[in-house]
């Protein structure tokens, strides 16, 4: 599945009505072993493509619920590694893009070209490194597009707008437009500023804009999907599949669907 395809899936989603959503889910919350029925009850469910977080010590740009799932999928002994191989076993049965979301330490552990390789032959279309730079993507942009991997960027509702052009420029699939200044976590509302930055986005992107961080509940996917292609929900997500709470994820998902247009 290449690169193209995570782009392609999200503007047919929009072309066909409604909006695209990208559930966050950390790998390996509940043991690894879960992967596999809940990317596909996702995938049932609806979701456009899914967001992996990879489980990791130091999570900067986490909030407490997802800290919290990484540290249950570090205590059952998830790996990178493990992940990949896990995601490779069951590929065959999951048709929408999987997207990566990892930090850029276990990437050097792990090693650029042979992260590059695995995630590719484990049927991965991007991944997204929250804690690297713009400016010093170049050290995985190579190896991932020989791959045919997508780096999708951020862009923070502080950059100005000669960096935002920048960004936009470079990020490939999409590009994640943070619509909250710190880190994930449900938020009761948004800056004042976030519809006229995702406007701004939406004039120099050549990618889809998919808003995320703080979004929780069905009235803020409507509320931000009129304003992007499409958004994505992590701590609720998270939340909902620790408990059980599989409606709470449906309803999320269905929000996307019903987003008035104009």
């Amino acid at each position: 599945m290449t690169k193209m395809k995570l782009q392609t899936v999200i503007e047919q989603q929009v072309a066909t009505g409604g909006k695209a959503f990208i559930p966050y889910i950390m790998a390996g919350d509940g043991g690894l072993q879960n992967l596999r029925e809940q990317l596909l009850f996702l995938q049932e469910s609806g979701a456009t493509a899914v967001e992996l977080g990879i489980p990791f010590s130091d999570p900067v740009a986490d909030g407490p619920t997802i800290q919290e799932a990484g540290k249950r999928a570090l205590t059952s002994g998830v790996t990178l590694r493990g992940v990949l191989e896990e995601i490779g076993r069951i590929r065959h049965e999951i048709t929408i893009p999987i997207v990566l979301m990892t930090y850029l330490n276990p990437v050097f552990r792990y090693g650029i070209e042979k992260i590059a390789q695995d995630c590719a032959e484990a049927g991965v279309s991007g991944l997204i490194v929250p804690d690297l730079p713009l400016e010093e993507s170049a050290m995985v942009k190579d190896e991932f597009s020989k791959h045919d991997l997508a780096l999708v960027q951020l862009v923070s509702l502080t950059s100005p707008q000669e960096r935002i052009e920048r960004i936009a420029k470079a990020s490939e699939g999409f590009l994640y437009a943070v619509t909250v200044t710190g880190i994930t976590g449900a938020r009761a509302e948004f800056a004042a500023n976030v519809g006229e930055h995702l406007a701004k986005l939406k004039k120099v992107s050549l990618v889809p804009v998919m808003a995320g961080f703080g979004i929780s509940t069905p009235e803020q996917v409507r509320e931000m999907g009129k304003l992007a292609d499409g958004v994505i929900v992590g701590s609720s997500i998270v939340d909902a599949l620790h408990d059980g709470n599989l409606d709470c994820i449906r309803e999320l998902i269905a929000a996307s669907k019903a987003v008035e247009i104009g």
